[in-house]
């Protein structure tokens, strides 16, 4: 199996790298961004752009692939809701096109939010921005699309957030985790499930296309029947 990633240098996406290359099935990790990882691995390459939704030259590269997991974005927090809605949903959108145009049968998972607006017209701007990006990518004709929308992660193996505040909550947020896994399990989720979940809607798929954070546990478990209610 063929991975294009975005975002390999974010919190979540590292944990998603990470869980990629440990996996054999894949063969081959292609990693587009504004900042290389520093990584070194005999599975990935990596593509370093200032504009990572320019993908000219990677038509061919970009055909092989198997799945996306588009882990890329950014908070909303300060940003007015044009600049937010251009990363967000513009830059997504421009990229899922190009890879539909690529290879139709591919994968494609994006990593939305718990709380996500499906109606795109609640008063939060980031989670109508989200339902607007969600609804959107739903529409392409992508063999399969799947919307991942985590609650709360914890970063594991030494992975870090590049967001401030996130990051100085962690060490806090690390030492309740084990007593949120508890009481809240469905709104909780790890790096770790969430690459492992990735992995394997790309080899199985799911029932559904929308994931919460209980359904993206459950597939990194392997769990059948995962989504039930």
């Amino acid at each position: 199996m063929k991975i294009v990633l975005f975002g390999a240098t974010g919190m979540v996406g590292q944990g998603v790298l990470r869980e990629c290359l440990l996996d054999p099935d894949v063969e081959r990790v292609l990693a587009i961004g504004r900042s290389a990882t520093g990584q070194q691995h005999a599975k990935l390459r990596e593509i370093v752009r200032a504009d990572p939704g320019d993908l000219s030259g990677l038509e061919g590269e970009l055909a092989t692939c198997n799945a996306c997991f588009f882990c890329l974005g950014v908070s909303s927090v300060g940003l007015a809701e044009s600049e937010y809605r251009r990363v967000t949903c513009d830059l997504t959108l421009a990229v899922a096109r190009v890879l539909v145009a690529c290879n139709p049968g591919m994968t494609f998972v994006y990593v939305s939010g718990a709380g996500t607006d499906s109606t795109e017209r609640g008063r939060s701007m980031w989670a109508r921005v989200k339902g607007e990006t969600e609804n959107a990518l739903l529409r392409l004709p992508f063999a399969s699309a799947y919307m991942f929308r985590p609650g709360f992660i914890q970063p594991l193996h030494g992975i870090t957030s590049r967001t401030k505040l996130y990051r100085a909550l962690i060490p806090i947020l690390s030492l309740l985790f084990p007593v949120l896994n508890a009481i809240l399990p469905n709104q909780v989720t790890t790096t770790e499930r969430v690459g492992r979940a990735m992995l394997a809607v790309a080899k199985r798929r799911a029932p559904r296309s929308v994931l919460e954070a209980r359904d993206i546990n459950e597939l990194a478990q392997g769990k059948a029947g995962v989504g039930r209610r």
